[in-house]
């Protein structure tokens, strides 16, 4: 009888050899399905015998020829990988690189032994949602340059490679936010992600990583929030974070000792620039231009080169020098805000007695007297620096989102006589002011008091009869007006905290059975019985909210709210009475304008401010349209883009729905280009005409960079590009396309403008892309050069079609002078800029998609036409000392000033007016054609 042992070790060899043979016929095979994908075959491979694979150029094996390197970089092949690829289980080291391979990239899923992948400057086109699974050993990930892939986001698969080192995929059609995943990648250096779609903020598993190398750059829609993390990451070498919609100020990078490169331009960046920066030991290089940055310009070492060149916010032009004490003082409180963009922007130079919003300074104009930042949603803490105003009288903070202590700092002001901080979230102690002072506390801020925790008993008196404490009241252990607390009072209060949380249960109850039946689809409303109102409930009329919308017209509601539905996902009701309220009952004297789906109405808050109401019947819209609406809402009342009208609510009423946006009061860009001027209002400037087309170029690269997930769709044409007060364009009317199998689109976008705008491509297949909102920018372009529409019956036919006319022009530029709107009449500066803007539209309105840019590429081309323009002194932009960014309101206080008068508007003062022109509406004005 054999050796039982002997036989083990031989039936364990035999399965050895089995396995090492299999491994190596499956590579072989592997082989030759690669060699027969590839062209050209590359040299020295077959396609009809793989006995050799191992000793093939670029191919190398193990001992028990198992393939672990595949080395092909370089050689302009092209073809699709075979999935097979996944088969090579030692596999090490993928090098393809800037090759012309396309189609989908195979899985390489459970690839443990890989190291390294290096597929960028190809023409793959998709990503297996598995790639990168299980590849424990990945080092190096490179694939950088993909172009025509599909959006895909970055896989926490990743997570499971620990070994990780570099991750770059550049301009590789990524989108969606970074993951938070970098506490898993001890050894991360070099992470590249530049020329993508992220969006978001930046990861906090960021701090204390040992990224050196980190490349976000040129993001298409902009990654935002602030870069505080980065002060926490010690090992930074090279950080580019250009062309993105970070805010607020740069931290503190003195961790950061091997620094050398910091590329912050083009972004929207506040605050006073840290002292430490300038003088990092290894910084050579750093860029600050296109930024909101403020405080005194600053001063680098002489080996650093800077960028300073574009737009910021500083206090003077020289570096290194000062800004003006008050100015300073101004900024720190700033400061405590966290530096807010709308500070940024208004609070500019370096004389805050010159118009500075907010700020009022006594008749010598010298020193602040006022400070009014009531309702402007500030966070952020109130600024102990407000006590180096010594002659400030009057401080307004109320209705704001200030946490933290009042500053005992304030108690100290001499000339103080009102401080008003209520309806805010501050704690602590209040300061001992003198009883000249009219302090106001509430309503708001419920633990300001003796000891700012829930249940001290610190918080004011939700009994007094005024929400104004009298001069001299505070805490020391009395109650409102400095009198004991009375046992009777105090039972009130009890018996009212114990009301009010019975009541806050009982709506917590009722609000999780709405969830419930939401959830479950019985929704109750009988006058929609189309099944349109599946996220609508107990009623039939309501409306979103966008801003402070909501509050400002519900305030003026009657109170009987038995007729509005409730939209499900948060308390955003309003009703149909109300919109008929701020409209006068929808009188035609209110009419705007009217389009294929309905009219729209100019509408007036009780303080004055407007809204535009769009009111459309059910079956304008058909029932696909009415089927999208909802769904179409909820993504539109998050849109938010400076160049973008706001759509800002909407109301569903029986067969009506009503939307509620922006008011632009400067009309729009057509009846500015082909109407008034017959009626005596001036031509637009080419500087105007310019501008407009960057912010509409910036609106659409905004919209198309939605496009991942759901498609975004702007019907282009000048009627639709509206103009706010200081001639600023906004892009009007979007709406979601869904790209649905039957061909039909959304409400907003079925009918997508007349022919003069319609790509080729579209006017026979119907099918929306950006490539056609494209072709629409180029014509309108056409329009703002010469002056004439797209379509005009009016002239011969050979001039009747803008675009088939200007691109003959365009063919023999020396026609082109001739061709543009006379009323320009442009210099030689001017004619070069125009030169540069017809080229442009030339290539936008090219026949073939794939000839036409993306806006992106627009916005390039006009950003530095708009910027020639910057004034070279103050002087050239002012006209008899006007200050042009001024409000009326504050030109006005001005002048009373400059002779002398009072500064206040009969009873109400300048602060008054201002926010309640701005309140809930902050930087938003709307849309007065909405189609």
């Amino acid at each position: 009888m054999a050796d039982p042992l002997l036989s083990f070790f031989l039936l364990l060899l035999s399965l050895l050899l089995s396995t090492t043979t299999t491994t190596t016929a499956d590579d072989a095979a592997t082989f030759l399905k690669l060699a027969s994908a590839l062209t050209p075959t590359p040299k020295g491979w077959s396609t009809t015998n793989s006995n050799d694979y191992c000793n093939w150029n670029g191919v190398k094996c193990d001992s028990s020829n198992n393939v672990i390197s595949i080395n092909l970089a370089t050689q302009s092949l092209s073809g699709i990988l075979p999935s097979e690829l996944s088969t090579l289980s030692q596999l090490q080291s993928l090098s393809l690189q800037e090759n012309k391979l396309s189609g989908a990239l195979p899985s390489l899923a459970n690839l443990a032994s890989l190291r390294e992948i290096y597929i960028g400057t190809n023409n793959f086109t998709s990503i297996p949602q598995d790639c990168f699974k299980g590849l424990t050993s990945l080092q190096t990930m490179s694939m950088n340059e993909n172009i025509n892939l599909e959006s895909w986001v970055i896989s926490t698969d990743l997570t499971e490679s620990p070994s990780l080192t570099t991750f770059e995929a550049s301009n590789a059609k990524i989108f969606g936010t970074i993951p938070d995943m970098f506490a898993s990648f001890p050894s991360l250096q070099n992470l590249r992600l530049s020329y993508n779609n992220l969006t978001g903020g930046l990861p906090p598993s960021f701090a204390n990583s040992e990224i050196q190398n980190l490349w976000l750059n040129n993001q298409e829609m902009g990654l935002s929030g602030n870069i505080e993390v980065l002060s926490s990451m010690e090992q930074l070498s090279q950080v580019w974070l250009q062309k993105n919609q970070f805010t607020g100020p740069v931290p503190d990078l003195s961790k950061s000792k091997n620094l050398f490169d910091l590329q912050l331009r083009d972004n929207q960046f506040t605050g006073i620039l840290p002292v430490s920066l300038h003088s990092l030991p290894g910084l050579l290089n750093i860029s600050l231009s296109n930024n909101k940055l403020q405080g005194p310009v600053p001063q680098f070492g002489k080996d650093v080169i800077v960028d300073n060149s574009g737009l910021n916010n500083f206090c003077v032009d020289t570096a290194g020098v000062a800004c003006d004490p008050q100015v300073t003082t101004l900024l720190e409180i700033a400061g405590g805000f966290g530096y807010p963009v709308t500070l940024s922007d208004s609070w500019k130079g370096n004389d805050a007695c010159s118009g500075w919003p907010f700020v009022f300074c006594d008749s010598s104009k010298k020193t602040v007297t006022t400070v009014s930042l009531g309702k402007q949603h500030f966070g952020g803490i109130i600024s102990p620096a407000f006590a180096n105003l010594t002659a400030l009288t009057t401080l307004k903070l109320n209705d704001n989102n200030l946490s933290g202590p009042i500053p005992d700092s304030l108690a100290k002001l001499s000339q103080l006589s009102l401080l008003d901080v209520s309806n805010n979230n501050l704690t602590g102690k209040i300061p001992s002011f003198a009883t000249s002072v009219k302090l106001t506390t509430t309503p708001g801020n419920p633990f300001l008091g003796s000891g700012g925790v829930p249940g001290s008993g610190g918080a004011p008196s939700p009994g007094s009869d005024s929400n104004t404490t009298a001069p001299g009241d505070g805490p020391n252990g009395k109650g409102i007006g400095g009198k004991k607390v009375s046992p009777g009072l105090i039972a009130g209060i009890v018996v009212g905290l114990v009301i009010v949380g019975v009541i806050g249960v009982f709506l917590l109850f009722k609000i999780n059975i709405k969830k419930k039946r939401g959830k479950s689809g019985r929704v109750n409303d009988q006058e929609n019985g189309d099944g349109i109102s599946a996220l609508v409930t107990n009623g039939s009329s309501g409306c979103t909210k966008g801003y402070g919308v909501l509050s400002e017209i519900q305030s003026q509601s009657s109170g009987n709210h038995s007729g509005r539905n409730i939209f499900e996902g948060g308390n955003n009701v309003i009703s149909i009475e109300v919109l008929r309220q701020v409209t006068d009952n929808f009188s035609e004297n209110n009419i705007l304008g009217k389009g294929g789906f309905g009219v729209v109405y100019k509408g007036e808050l009780h303080d004055g401010t407007k809204i535009a109401v769009k009111r459309m019947e059910a079956g304008a819209m058909g029932t696909k349209g009415m089927n999208e609406f909802q769904a179409e809402i909820a993504v539109l009342t998050k849109v938010r883009h400076r160049h973008l009208v706001a759509l800002l609510g909407y109301c569903i009423n029986g067969n009506e729905r009503l939307l509620v946006y922006e008011y632009m009061p400067q009309g729009n860009l057509a009846q500015h280009l082909f109407e008034w001027q017959e009626l005596g209002y001036p031509p637009l400037t080419w500087k105007q005409r310019v501008t407009i087309a960057l912010d509409v170029a910036r609106g659409v690269e905004y919209l198309h960079s939605l496009a991942q997930q759901s498609f975004i769709h702007r019907d282009l044409k000048p009627s639709n590009i509206l103009l706010g007060d200081d001639m600023r364009a906004k892009v009007a009317d979007f709406g979601l396309v869904k790209n649905a199998p039957d061909g039909n689109y959304s409400m907003e976008t079925r009918l997508a403008g007349t022919f003069g705008y319609l790509a080729p491509e579209y006017a026979a297949t119907g099918r929306v892309t950006t490539k056609v909102d494209v072709y629409a920018f180029g014509v309108i372009l056409m329009e703002i050069m010469t002056g004439r529409k797209a379509l005009d019956d009016t002239v011969p036919d050979e001039r009747a079609h803008l675009v088939t006319w200007f691109r003959r022009v365009l063919v023999n530029k020396d026609s082109l002078p001739k061709a543009i709107d006379q009323t320009l009449n442009p210099d030689e500066e001017t004619l070069v800029s125009i030169f540069k803007v017809a080229e442009l539209a030339g290539h936008c309105t090219a026949r073939e998609p794939y000839q036409r840019p993306d806006m992106g590429h627009a916005v390039n081309v006009l950003g530095p036409l708009v910027e020639q323009w910057k004034p070279t002194n103050h002087e050239e932009e002012s006209t008899s000392g006007i200050d042009l960014h001024m409000s009326l309101p504050q030109f006005l206080q001005r002048w009373q000033a400059d002779e002398g008068t009072s500064t206040m508007f009969n009873d109400r003062s300048h602060s008054q007016i201002q926010s309640s022109i701005s309140g809930g509406f902050t930087d938003t004005f709307t849309s007065n054609d909405c189609r």
